[in-house]
């Protein structure tokens, strides 16, 4: 039995037939499709704790279920007692079936886990067709336990396409079945 990706296979088939027909492109290649999903975390408290750093690499890698790396500073920062190659984040970027795979774990059990949740802001974009979201606890995740997060992080998620204009990459990602807020 061969395993395929459900997004991707609807991509395949349903969105790219709808966004043809909504916006009137020409070729096939033209529709805008999904390019990579990174996620990355900002750990402004790694300065005082190395610990913390490795926590939010293991955590990370489990939810992307790729290895994610640390990222380092780039310059010293006095009032932050900051210095050029200190560990200040973590960041894992996925393509291909391991990014349809996380944005349908997002889009159907992770978001709804969302304390209080009423939607995505349909504001988070670029004006490039790229699209931000922030997500204030990564425990949301059912791949990871609770019981041993020593510390609830945030991260922030960015969707790339290759859309040219907002409305485009709206489009597709309201197709792939994100959330957005009716205002």
């Amino acid at each position: 039995m061969e395993y395929t990706v459900r997004l991707k296979e609807k991509y395949k088939a349903e969105i790219k037939k709808d966004l043809t027909e909504k916006f009137g492109y020409s070729s096939v290649m033209s529709v805008p499709q999904l390019k990579k999903i990174v996620i990355s975390q900002g750990i402004g408290e790694a300065v005082a704790d190395k610990k913390i750093i490795e926590s939010a690499v293991a955590d990370l890698s489990l939810i992307a279920g790729q290895k994610a790396m640390t990222t380092f500073s780039k310059k010293d920062v006095s009032n932050f007692k900051l210095r050029k190659g200190m560990p200040i984040g973590t960041k894992v970027t996925l393509r291909g079936d391991k990014m349809y795979e996380f944005l349908d774990r997002l889009l159907s059990v992770a978001l709804p886990r969302t304390r209080d949740f009423r939607g995505v802001n349909p504001k988070g974009f670029d004006g490039r067709g790229n699209y931000n979201l922030g997500v204030k606890e990564h425990i949301i995740f059912p791949e990871i336990d609770i019981d041993k997060v020593n510390k609830i992080l945030g991260m922030d998620i960015t969707f790339v396409t290759s859309a040219n204009s907002d409305e485009e990459a709206l489009a597709l990602l309201d197709a792939f079945g994100f959330p957005f807020k009716k205002n």
